[in-house]
Order: structure tokens, then sequence, then C-alpha cells
């Protein structure tokens, strides 16, 4: 017998945005093997000698939809590539497409956002903020629209530090509209060398334009039966599709990776503030249920004047301070080393923003031009370097992200959840009380490993990494022991001459 949120969908054709995205994928596979739903239009952008049901195809050796094709092997049959583009100024939909999906589609999930926080101006505006605008016009063709959700951000209000499920366009130097109509009449590099000016106290480009989108949603998406969806950080799958499925290096599973190469070793961190990460299948569940609730309110009390927000992040009763997340994240020294390591892993974190430069300089610049020389005398091209080059400029782009501490209010998130029925609850679950963050991340660093570094989960595997850790621990241990000899006599030198 289907739950309530199972009959919501049941039958139901769905639109999706950012379906190729983390959290996209994992909101298909939950549809397709929990629902019944008939049909799931994706937007594809084109890819040059590549057809876009191609790359629907290629989505059947997914490790993330593996569950799904056991039960149901013909699954992937019901999604059906869309041809388009966030960045053009039409969505690239062609005309029968766009009237295809003004007839059949019942609901809309707009993901789909660029992620980067440094991505120039016009980039970042033409996928975050114009993008939704046309989204909306497009949902108001929809004559069967019962629900468009809108997957923004919880740092979109990232200026200030206690954020309600509220939208805050005094925030704005500039209104969305004002701002999208300057870059239909300014060239791409005149409207970023605006950056600063237009972005005011927003740290960068990405929660500066999904801020705008929320003002864009606030203005025109009057009459539609909307909600927005602002998670936290989205870090790897907790229990479904798969524990610790993850498939990018963005944000703090990019820190797990590198501290567990060996790469990273020093990063301007708080260990007091608080980190903001949830799961990425509590954020596909929470989208499916307040798609659920949406068209609910809209039969039983029409539309809402004001879309409804519905906020994912960790709660005071289970909060995780970045120093938490470091020690569980060295945990994997012991539980699940990698094969491939550089050094022994390990990380210092500073909250002295001028001394970070000193520290990097030795923690990683020096080592690294050494580690580049071997490379070189070995007929292999070095890379090191490079690599740190790219980290440095990451962690200045982070920085502010993880010496600092926010509260996110989730009133009409647990509203949602008391609303639900005990089944759902289980099926659709999102609760972040229940959550053990230490059982959590044994999982998370397991996938980390196996999905991220390409090692196999066997026992055979993790043996052969703790095998290696041993061997660089010693070595590290060796090298400690060295400088602290050679810092001795340096000060022993200096105290003979002094004397």
């Amino acid at each position: 017998m289907d739950t309530d949120i199972q009959r919501c969908f049941r039958s139901k054709t769905v639109f999706l945005t950012g379906a190729t995205g983390f959290l996209g994928k994992v909101v298909i596979e939950k549809l397709l093997r929990t629902t019944e739903v008939k049909r799931i239009y994706v937007l594809i952008r084109p890819k040059r000698g590549v057809e876009i049901k191609d790359r629907i195809i290629t989505w059947s050796k997914d490790a993330v939809f593996e569950l799904l094709l056991k039960s149901k092997p013909e699954a992937l049959q019901r999604v059906c590539p869309i041809a388009g583009d966030c960045l053009d100024f039409d969505l690239g939909i062609s005309e029968n497409d766009r009237r295809l999906l003004a007839s059949e589609v019942q609901i809309v999930i707009h993901g789909a956002a660029t992620v980067r926080f440094n991505e120039p101006l016009h980039v970042a505006l033409a996928i975050n903020t114009r993008a939704t605008k046309l989204m909306i016009q497009l949902a108001k063709e929809m004559r069967q629209l019962e629900a468009f959700v809108h997957v923004s951000t919880a740092f979109s209000n990232c200026v200030i530090y206690n954020i309600k499920e509220n939208f805050y366009p005094e925030h704005l130097n500039c209104s969305s509209d004002k701002v999208l109509a300057m870059a239909e009449l300014m060239s791409d590099e005149l409207l970023d060398n605006m950056e600063q000016a237009l972005l005011g106290s927003f740290p960068n480009t990405y929660t500066y334009t999904k801020a705008l989108a929320e003002d864009v949603i606030l203005k025109e998406a009057g009459g539609l039966p909307l909600c927005i969806f602002r998670p936290a950080v989205i870090i790897a799958a907790h229990k479904e599709p798969i524990s610790g499925w993850i498939d990018n290096m963005y944000g703090p599973m990019a820190i797990l990776f590198g501290v567990a190469r060996g790469v990273l070793r020093i990063a301007t961190i708080d260990h007091h503030a608080e980190a903001s990460l949830v799961p990425v299948d509590y954020c596909a569940n929470l989208t499916l249920a307040c798609t659920w609730k949406t068209i609910v309110e809209g039969n039983e009390m029409g539309t809402q004047e004001t879309p409804l927000i519905y906020q994912l992040a960790p709660i005071e009763q289970n909060k995780i301070t970045h120093g938490e997340f470091i020690r569980h994240a060295l945990d994997g020294r012991t539980n699940c080393p990698l094969t491939k390591m550089i050094w022994y892993p390990f990380i210092h974190c500073i909250t002295v923003p001028w001394l970070f430069p000193l520290a990097a300089f030795f923690y990683h610049t020096l080592p690294a031009y050494f580690f580049d020389l071997a490379l070189w005398l070995s007929g292999r091209k070095p890379r090191l370097v490079k690599v740190y080059q790219k980290i440095h400029k990451t962690l200045g782009i982070l920085g502010p992200f993880a010496c600092k501490s926010w509260r996110f209010d989730m009133r009409n998130t647990d509203h949602l959840r008391q609303q639900m029925s005990e089944e759902d609850r289980r099926i659709y679950y999102f609760d972040m009380v229940s959550l053990n963050w230490k059982e959590y991340f044994v999982q998370a660093l397991r996938g980390m490993r196996q999905f991220l570094g390409n090692e196999a989960p066997t026992p055979e595997s993790i043996a052969q990494g703790k095998k290696l850790i041993k061997r660089l621990k010693l070595l590290h241990h060796i090298l400690q022991g060295v400088l602290c000899f050679v810092a001795l006599l340096a000060l022993w030198s200096l105290v003979r001459i002094l004397v």
C-alpha cells in the first residue's frame, strides 16, 4: 500500500534540472526506487559528439543506481532527457520540447546551479539567477503544475548568522530585476568588474546569485504552487543508495580526501566553529517531502501568497564542530587508510589569516618543491607545486565558512516532518537529531576511499593501506625528531653566540 508521498508521485510527470549533479542523481534514484512516477524529464546540457540519450545510458554503470537497477532493471527508461543549458537566454529548450513540458509536467524540481564560489559573476548570474526566472516563466505555461521546488542553499543569506525560514531582500544592494536588466545591457567583462560593488557583504558569487534567485521567486512566482528548499553543505550519503557514496570533491569532502592523501596539512579552520553539514540522502528525502507538502497545501488551501521555505542543517541538540569533523577525519588513518599517500595524514588548523601563508610555505610549498624535484629526476612531470597553488586558492575561498558559525531555524521543516506518516518518516528520513556523526563518518570515510580514491573496499586493500601508513608514520616521527634536533642545535648555537 502506498504512503502519502508515494501516492503523491504515482503516475506523475516530473521535470528536474541539475539531474547530473550530486543531489540530482540521488533525487532521481529515490524517486524511481520508492515511487511509481510515470516519467522524469531531465534537462541535460548537450556535449559535442555525445548524444544526450547516451549520457543517461551511462548511468546504468554508475554505483548510485546499482540498488535501483537490482530491483527495477528497466527503471532508467522512465528518465527522458531534454536538451538544454541554463547558460542560454531561453534555457536552450526547443519549442517542441517546451510544448511537451507545458502539456505533461505536474512537478518541477529546479536544482541546477553552479556551486563554484569563485565563478565569474556573469556565469553565476546566468545559471543561478536568470535560469530561475526562466524556469518560473516556463512553469507558468505548465497547465497541470501541482508543485515547483526550488533548491537554494542555507547560505544564500550568510551575511547574517541567525537565519530564519524567511526571505531577506533587504541584504541585496540591488534588486534581482535591476541586476538582470543590467546584465542584458552590459558586456560580461564589465559586469564582472562590478562584482565587488554588487556583492556588498556577500563573500562570493555563489551565495550572492542564490540570494538573487530567491528574490526573483519572491517577485515573480506569485500564483505558483512553489516552495524553497535550503540545504546546508551537502556531503556523502548516510544510508542510501550506498552508505558513504560521494562523486565530487567540493568543500568538506575535499578536505577529508586531501588529509587522507597526506597532501593537506595546514588549513584556516576554527576548531570551535560549527560545521553546517547534511548528508545528500537526507536532502533528497526532504526535496520529495516538501514536494508532497506543497501539493497537499495547494489542494487544501490554494496557492500561498509567500512561498514556504524549508531549511536543513545540524540542530543544537546534535551539532558538530569543525574540530570534531577533523577528529573523525583522522580516524580514517587507523580504520581505512588509502593505499596511495604521499605522507602520513595529519592536519594543523590556524585561525590567524596572516600566519597561513608562512605556515603553508613550510608545510606545503617547500616539501612540494622537493617532491617535484624527485619527480623530475625520475623522468616524470612535476605537479605538486601547482596542486598546492590550487589548494591554497580554494582554502582562501572556503576560509570564511570554516571559521564562523551559523544558526538555521527549521520550524517549517520540523512541522513538515511531524505531518508525515510514520512510514513516510522511515522511507523519506531527514531527522538530523537521530544522526550519529561518529558512525556516519566511518561510512563516509570508506565511501571517500572507494568512490573518490577508486580503491577496492576489500580487507586486502585496507591491510595494504595499514601497512603503508605504518611506514609513513615511522618516517613522519623520524623527520619530527630530526627537525627538533636541528632546532635545538640552532638555539644552542644562538645562545653560545649571545653569551
